[in-house]
């Protein structure tokens, strides 16, 4: 499981602001994202494994 960084990863877009990840200006800011499964065929067929709902 990714944990938090102080710096966003400059070439990822989010827009998900439920994330914990996620910044003011779309920005990730997990140590590293994980995106599966390997055999997905279009963006409909991927799921992103870092996503952690954002606690209130």
């Amino acid at each position: 499981m990714s944990s938090k960084s102080s710096d966003p990863i400059n070439r990822v877009k989010c827009v998900v602001d439920s994330c914990e990840f996620w910044s003011n200006g779309n920005h990730c800011m997990a140590k590293s994202i994980e995106v599966i499964p390997p055999n997905a065929s279009d963006s409909q067929e991927t799921d992103c494994q870092t996503f952690r709902p954002k606690l209130s």
